[in-house]
């Protein structure tokens, strides 16, 4: 790739889990009530929900996280927390009336495997109880290779789990310890295997470049050690430098410690080809995954999802977000729940679902969230329908013109695609159709680096 092109394009962006993205939401449009009614109309058009449970705890902070968590080695938190959860939902099932359908359920965190194995089956079993499932629902959690046992695959197993998600970022030692993340890859293979023998059908891995003191030779070992166990789907992504956010855990390292925008790039590129020389497949943006995986299916069949879980082979329009800071979404509007666990806790012990802030989409927003989920989901869009169409296509249209110089799209008469070497830029691509970053430029950085 061009460093011409890195330089041009390697700008702050968004990842675009959603549209608008959150910085830019209109909080004067949102009130609890107007997202009730959003999550209701969504509801009534189809009872199919995906459920995203935030458990927020670890026993330790890993330095290149920009999640929210809380650090704590008082496991005394588990069960008052469950229970705070578990009440929240019947918060939801009250409002909605009905029984939903699950189609997806995601335990992300923090570390959800801080949890004992029996007490995730508590929390599970009694948010079953009051939906529907089927064989079709998908079951993933997040899994840390130091603390994840044989007994909660186990009990995960048993409640129907088939995939799970190991961090595992970097396999050499000067880079885990300054990220704080020690951990071999004896670690990963046993918990690798562990699931496997589990029965878990998906097993990922979650590889980041860009990290600090981090080189190509790096890069280089860890692909050559992930090969060794050929997970079924690898994140492959970005570091997402922005110690600027409150609560995140960037410190211990300088800035001048990461790698440069062309060093990054070339870290990629090799990963990639040797990705693909084993036989992954790209998909979207920084995912791959073996022919045999679901994500690789849901590309074939144009059904892969993008929503604040990342990519998703459930194209459910509801989300809900329990827990601490989750974030829901009706695809009419998004929600997020109070970000500290005390006040989270006080809202639910009220009787009140605890969002904060959030966003109702208008018109607009509605036809550019589509033509941004097309982009990021299938590397393409197009406005032959009227629903298509927005008064400021043309202006947008004009913006692409030079990446279409560039080579990174290409235009037919009433559409667009990126093609291999516009694949990189997706985000700067999607950038073009954003109109509401475009209308409040930032004076400071929001977003990590593009490229």
């Amino acid at each position: 790739m061009s460093s011409n092109l890195i330089s041009k394009y390697n700008v702050p962006g968004p990842r675009y889990t959603s549209y608008p993205t959150v910085p830019y939401w209109d909080d004067n449009t949102f009130s609890a009530s107007a997202w009730e009614n959003s999550l209701k109309r969504s509801f009534q058009e189809n009872r199919e929900i995906s459920l995203y449970i935030h458990l927020p705890f670890c026993e330790s902070l890993c330095t290149f996280c920009g999640c929210n968590k809380r650090i704590t080695k008082k496991h005394s938190v588990e069960t008052p927390y469950i229970e705070s959860v578990l009440r929240e939902w019947d918060l939801y099932l009250e409002m909605l009336g009905e029984k939903p359908i699950i189609r997806e359920v995601h335990l992300g965190g923090g570390t959800p495997t801080f949890f004992a194995p029996e007490n995730l089956k508590f929390l599970l079993n009694m948010l079953f109880r009051k939906a529907e499932r089927d064989c079709n629902t998908e079951l993933s959690f997040e899994g840390h290779p130091n603390n994840t046992t044989k007994e909660h695959l186990k009990v995960l197993s048993d409640l129907g789990f088939r995939r799970v998600s190991y961090g595992v970022q970097d396999y050499s030692e000067k880079v885990q310890k300054a990220i704080h993340r020690i951990q071999p890859f004896k670690n990963v293979k046993n918990a690798t295997e562990q699931a496997r023998e589990t029965g878990f059908t998906s097993v990922g891995h979650d590889i980041i470049f860009g990290l600090p003191f981090q080189t190509k030779e790096d890069i280089i070992d860890t692909i050559e050690k992930t090969k060794q166990l050929m997970p079924d789907r690898i994140a492959f992504y970005s570091y997402a430098h922005v110690p600027w956010i409150k609560g995140n855990g960037q410190r211990g390292f300088k800035d001048s410690d990461l790698p440069g925008a062309d060093e990054k790039r070339e870290m990629y590129e090799t990963g990639k080809k040797m990705l693909e020389e084993a036989g992954y497949i790209e998909i979207g943006m920084d995912h791959f995954a073996l022919k045999t995986d679901s994500l690789y299916k849901a590309v074939e069949d144009k059904t892969l999802h993008r929503n604040f879980m990342g990519y998703t082979t459930s194209s459910s329009a509801s989300m809900i977000g329990l827990g601490v800071s989750a974030i829901s979404d009706s695809w009419y509007g998004f929600a997020q729940n109070e970000k500290s666990v005390e006040t989270y806790q006080e809202l639910i012990a009220e009787g009140i679902i605890p969002v904060f802030r959030g966003h109702i989409l208008n018109e607009e927003d509605l036809v550019i969230r589509k033509h941004i989920l097309k982009l990021m989901c299938r590397l393409e869009t197009s406005w032959v329908a009227p629903e298509d169409y927005f008064e400021e296509l043309p202006e947008v249209l004009i913006k692409l013109r030079e990446m279409e110089a560039d080579g990174l799209v290409s235009f037919s008469e009433k559409g667009l695609t990126i093609p291999e070497k516009g694949r990189p830029f997706v985000r700067n691509i999607c950038m073009a159709f954003d109109l509401r970053m475009q209308a409040q430029k930032p004076n400071t950085q929001l977003f990590s680096m593009t490229v």
